[in-house]
């Protein structure tokens, strides 16, 4: 077994708390009594409390997790089709553009997506709002999904498909009761990482949203360009939270899968 030299220790160490240090700090400091986020005050849960008295937060953080179990539904479902359709149709005219316009998004710049995506909504005088930073969100996620259920599709068996068509059944039908519970992890998987870019986006939401419709990153974006306060550090906690609670459930249920299936 290789053994890791003391340089690479350091610089795993070094790596791990510059990510990890701050968010730890965050965290203890969304316990402050005190009002300055710097100055320990002692502990208090104080600030959590403000936090649930804060209607246009609450509000924020309603929307947006609305819109982001809308946009990584259509974004998964999307998604899904395209990766079917490039890996089980082969080489066909178009493949290389349908391919690249499906999955710009990964490595075009936001900045680029929520322009285009702007000037799109003007053009077509499109009232801003819910269903505009839904449909962004969908077309920014499209690209994700595919690869995930992509890589699932690579790998299939294509035999268990064939014997389902022998037994008399419809391309539809197989699909349904064959194809999609064998990919349901990576479809799962795409869901919740379509879910989490939804989430956490600040700058195509910035671009493609209206009056009324005010995500959460945008609302702290605000929030902190006046100043940090434990407040906004006790919603990031709970973020913090819901998500290492999210991927700690998709692991168990995962890992109690594996054990069924095997």
């Amino acid at each position: 077994m290789t053994r890791l030299g003391p340089g690479l220790i350091l610089a795993l160490v070094a790596g791990f708390a510059f990510l990890y240090l701050p968010i730890l700090a965050l965290i203890a400091y969304s316990f402050n009594a005190s009002r300055l986020v710097t100055v320990w005050g002692g502990f208090s849960t104080h600030w959590y409390g403000a936090l649930l008295s804060n209607e246009p937060l609450l509000s924020a953080a309603w929307l947006s997790l609305r819109l982001a179990f809308v946009s990584a539904t259509l974004a998964t479902a999307l998604g899904t089709l395209v990766a079917l359709a490039l890996a089980r149709q082969g080489r066909f005219r178009g493949r290389l553009l349908f391919s690249g316009m499906a999955l710009a998004p990964l490595v075009m710049p936001e900045v680029i997506t929520g322009l285009s995506l702007l000037l799109l909504f003007v053009a077509a005088d499109v009232e801003r709002g819910f269903w505009t930073v839904t449909i962004a969100h969908a077309t920014f996620g499209l690209g994700f999904a595919c690869i995930v259920v992509q890589a699932r599709l690579v790998g299939f068996d294509r035999s268990l498909e064939e014997a389902a068509r022998n037994l008399g059944a419809t391309p539809l039908m197989t699909f349904w009761t064959v194809t999609l519970p064998l990919i349901a992890p990576a479809v799962a998987a795409a869901w919740l990482l379509a879910f989490t870019l939804s989430l956490d986006d600040l700058v195509i939401a910035s671009f493609t949203t209206g009056p009324g419709a005010t995500t959460l990153p945008m609302r702290l974006y605000s929030a902190v360009r006046l100043g940090v306060s434990p407040e906004i550090n006790a919603a990031c906690t709970i973020l913090i939270g819901f998500v290492a609670v999210v991927v700690i459930a998709a692991s168990l249920l995962l890992k109690r899968r594996q054990a069924l299936a095997g």
